[in-house]
């Protein structure tokens, strides 16, 4: 594959505030010249930016970009998901990235509506109309018993109808590598695009990564650490290491990327620089 034909997508989380919104504004215009095949919009725990993520969603359909906004049945009915589907369908989105979702804490612990339900759902109702992506997990899923069940579970989201999977963050690229040829054995042969998060703040990427599972090397760890709080430093070493990552990945024939923007331009700019994929 050439790099004329890497597909690239960009993720927001809905701002809580008219400054947040105003800057993403400005974020979206410039991601959007770094050949953004689209952008996606996080839904939070539950459905708890379901307001937000339709309020943004809509904004950027007005203004002609195409957009997948994230969803999960969370705490909400089958009529109510039916509506939201049935508002973006007449808004003209096209896209969906379809998730079992998290509740917010506090709300208990109702039945789990799985992802494979969701895309069922959406094809019971809505047909082809949508292109729904789902996500995956090369280190595998924190809640997963092993990782033959959590492809499993994954091949019950693409025979629900699933057209991509979209990738967990992670730092190594030979478990990307590893799980594509897993997927492949398993009967999955839809596109599945790597998650890539910059590299920018070293305790919050220890948060993150604690949370989600995702494995920070050892290796990556001690060249934050010798960095201290130097955060140009943070920046320097966190650009080389997602370059390197990313041109490893080209090499290995990935259809593309999808970046975790954390609303911010810099430094998925300089990644997508580095690797001459600009216009």
């Amino acid at each position: 594959m050439t790099t004329d034909q890497i597909q690239i997508s960009f993720e927001f989380f809905p701002p809580k505030t008219p400054e947040g919104r105003e800057k993403l504004k400005a974020v979206r215009a410039e991601l959007n010249k770094l050949n953004a095949h689209y952008f996606s919009c996080t839904y939070g725990a539950g459905g708890s930016t379901r307001d937000n993520t339709k309020g943004l969603v809509l904004e950027m359909r007005e203004e002609g970009y195409d957009i997948a906004p994230h969803l999960s049945f969370g705490a909400d009915s089958e009529e109510t998901i039916h509506g939201l589907l049935s508002d973006y369908k007449d808004a003209g989105v096209s896209r969906l990235v379809a998730l079992r979702g998290d509740l917010p804490s506090g709300m208990g612990a109702p039945a789990v509506v799985y992802a494979s339900e969701l895309v069922a759902f959406a094809r019971k109702h809505f047909g082809d109309h949508f292109k729904i992506a789902v996500a995956c997990y090369p280190e595998i899923h924190p809640q997963a018993p092993s990782y033959s069940k959590d492809i499993e579970y994954l091949k019950r989201k693409f025979d629900a109808g699933a057209d991509a999977g979209i990738t967990q963050y992670f730092y190594h690229a030979d478990a990307y590598f590893y799980f594509a040829e897993e997927c492949d054995k398993a009967g999955i042969h839809q596109p599945i695009y790597p998650g890539i998060m910059p590299i920018t703040n070293y305790q919050n990427l220890v948060r993150f990564s604690d949370a989600c599972g995702a494995d920070i090397p050892r290796w990556i760890r001690k060249g934050l650490e010798n960095c201290g709080d130097d955060k140009e430093a943070i920046r320097a070493f966190g650009l080389d290491v997602v370059t390197s990552l990313c041109e490893q990945l080209i090499d290995g024939g990935v259809p593309g990327f999808h970046f975790y923007t954390m609303n911010q331009v810099e430094p998925t700019r300089q990644i997508i620089e580095n690797l001459g994929l600009l216009p």
